[in-house]
């Protein structure tokens, strides 16, 4: 069916359009939702070999869900001395 087809049989069947329009958001939408995350994210990783974890390299003092509501950020003492020790 070419694109003036398309257009013809939309013409004739309106009640397509919003249903059209649905599914056109949503596909939109899931293709929208996991760019934004694997661009600005910083827990999203593709190639784990060149960064086997991740989360090391986390800034704690940034939220990373999408809305955090009246979070703060305290260090736990002994999980930053652990790290220490291990590195």
């Amino acid at each position: 069916m070419s694109g003036g087809g398309f257009i013809q049989m939309l013409k004739k069947r309106k009640e397509l359009i919003p249903l059209i329009g649905f599914v056109g958001c949503a596909a939109l939408g899931a293709t929208a939702a996991p760019l934004y995350f694997l661009f600005t994210k910083t827990d999203v990783v593709l190639n784990k070999t060149s960064n086997p974890e991740p989360w090391e390299k986390l800034d704690p003092s940034k939220p990373q869900k999408l809305i955090t509501i009246n979070q703060q950020w305290k260090p736990v003492e002994e999980l930053e001395l652990l790290k220490r020790l291990t590195k």
